[in-house]
């Protein structure tokens, strides 16, 4: 009915709000990030923070994905962006700042049994490091043109909400290179499906950063998002699909 339909429009006008409207300016870095919901509220988020008591070209960068759809995915995506952007505005590293965030998260979902998965990553360009905490989600894949070889930033991690007592342990990774690439996604999208079934694959989303490794890194996303489509054809999309790149330059 006409207010449902009111109400789901607000509610996604809000949560389109919440992601970030332009770009950080980092020196040093090219970043770039892009959120499709499946219905009109989702439960991924990407954010980029501004971080407490470090060098001022650090960065940090979130991206997570609820479990479940809708409105009850979009208030859990709300919470814990709030949490994760009122934490970093403190001091503490990487494990104290996901750990506190995890507690909190588990209070507010002990009945509910919903859980977000998150790559939390800081960015230290003038150190050319990378530092970061994988709760339950993906790997983010990094790639370097010169060599042409591809890696993932593993290690281990639960998914937020789970266990309230959970330590958390960060990895790092030192030498970053000129051109470097790091791509952060949610599984909606190589999860995305084409019309004979067939899942568009991380080999092929590794394909398309070797393609358009030249590019910016908001044109690669271009690029990619336009690829999905192409190979979804007139799939109707089930999952919401996130992606954040960052190059170094």
């Amino acid at each position: 009915d006409v207010y449902k339909r009111q109400a789901m429009n607000l509610a996604m006008e809000v949560q389109q709000n919440l992601l970030p409207a332009e770009m950080p300016i980092v020196k040093g870095l090219d970043i770039a990030g892009h959120s499709i919901y499946c219905d009109e509220t989702g439960g991924d988020l990407y954010d980029f923070l501004e971080l407490c008591c470090r060098d001022s070209d650090q960065i940090g960068i979130a991206v997570g994905d609820v479990s479940g759809h809708g409105i009850s995915a979009a208030l859990l995506m709300a919470t814990v962006r709030a949490f994760l952007r009122a934490r970093v505005t403190k001091p503490g590293n990487l494990s104290e700042i996901i750990s506190d965030v995890n507690r909190l998260v588990a209070h507010d979902t002990s009945e509910t049994s919903q859980f977000m998965t998150l790559f939390y990553a800081e960015i230290n360009p003038s150190e050319r490091s990378v530092s970061w905490i994988r709760a339950g989600h993906d790997p983010a894949i990094t790639y370097i043109p010169d060599s042409d070889t591809f890696d993932e930033l593993k290690g281990p991690g639960m998914a937020l909400g789970i266990d309230d007592n959970y330590v958390f342990h960060s990895q790092k990774l030192t030498g970053l290179k000129k051109d470097q690439i790091l791509l952060i996604g949610t599984d909606g999208l190589w999860e995305t499906k084409s019309e004979s079934g067939e899942m568009f694959g991380k080999e092929r989303l590794k394909g398309l950063i070797r393609q358009r490794a030249h590019l910016s890194s908001q044109e690669m996303i271009d690029e990619i998002v336009d690829a999905l489509r192409a190979f979804q054809q007139s799939v109707k999309q089930e999952d919401d699909i996130t992606l954040a790149v960052i190059k170094i330059n």
